[in-house]
C-alpha cells in the first residue's frame, strides 16, 4: 500500500490521475468519505439518529456544515461521529483494495496522512509539494479567496512534516513535462517493487 498526500493546492489530484494513467488502483479516501453518507446509506441513517434531522438538506442530502456544527462542538461528539463514520470508511477501503488485481499498485490518496496520525501502514509514501505562493495562486484561480486559502494552508502539515514521512517527494512547481519526469522514475520503482510482491502491492491471491 503506497499513501499519496500534498497540501492544498500542491497539486496531489493530478499526481493521482497520472498515477492512474500509468495502472495504478488509486483509492480516493475522500471519495469514500463522500460515498458512505450518501442518501439511502446505513451511515446516512446513523449519523441523522444521532444528530438529528437537521443535519439533512431538502432533498434527503447530508448537509455537511450542519453536521460540523453540532459534531465539532466539542470532543465528545466528534468521537461520535468518528465512531459512525470511520467503521464504514474503513470497510469500503479495504473491499476496494480486496477487488484490486493482483499485484496491483495500490495508492491510497489521503489529503490529510500526516495530520491524521492514525490510519493504515503504508510500505512507501509520495509527497506532493508546490511553493506556497504558486498553491495560493492555483487556489485563488479556483475561486477561493486567497486570505481563506492562506488560513487553510496554516492549518495542515508543513512541507518539513510532510518531508518526514516520504519515500519520494514530488515537486509540482514547474511544468507537466517535469511532473512526468519524476513520475516515470517512481512508477518504475512502484512496479519494480510490485514484481518483487512487496508489501505496497496487493498480493496475489
Amino acid at each position: 500500500m503506497v499513501g499519496l498526500t500534498g497540501g492544498i493546492g500542491a497539486g496531489k489530484s493530478t499526481v493521482a490521475a497520472r498515477l492512474a494513467a500509468r495502472g495504478a488502483v488509486v483509492i480516493d479516501a475522500d471519495a469514500i468519505a463522500r460515498e458512505v453518507v450518501e442518501p439511502g446509506t446505513p451511515t446516512l441513517a446513523k449519523l441523522v439518529e444521532r444528530f438529528g434531522p437537521e443535519i439533512l438538506r431538502d432533498d434527503g442530502s447530508l448537509d455537511r456544515s450542519a453536521l460540523a456544527a453540532v459534531a465539532f462542538k466539542d470532543d465528545e461528539t466528534r468521537k461520535e461521529l468518528e465512531a459512525i463514520t470511520h467503521p464504514a470508511i474503513g470497510e469500503e477501503f479495504l473491499r476496494r483494495v480486496a477487488d484490486s488485481p493482483p499485484n496491483a499498485v495500490v495508492i491510497h490518496d489521503v489529503p490529510l496522512l500526516v495530520e491524521s496520525k492514525r490510519g493504515f501502514q503504508y510500505a512507501a509514501v509520495i509527497v506532493v509539494e508546490a511553493p506556497v505562493e504558486i498553491r495560493l495562486d492555483r487556489l485563488e484561480s479556483r475561486g477561493v479567496p486567497r486570505e481563506d486559502a492562506s488560513r487553510r494552508i496554516g492549518l495542515q502539515a508543513t512541507d518539513a512534516e510532510r518531508r518526514a514521512v516520504a519515500t519520494w517527494v514530488v515537486d509540482n512547481a514547474g511544468d507537466l513535462d517535469e511532473l512526468e519526469t519524476q513520475l516515470r522514475d517512481i512508477w518504475t520503482d512502484l512496479q519494480r517493487r510490485a514484481d518483487e510482491g512487496d508489501p505496497g502491492t496487493v498480493p496475489e491471491t
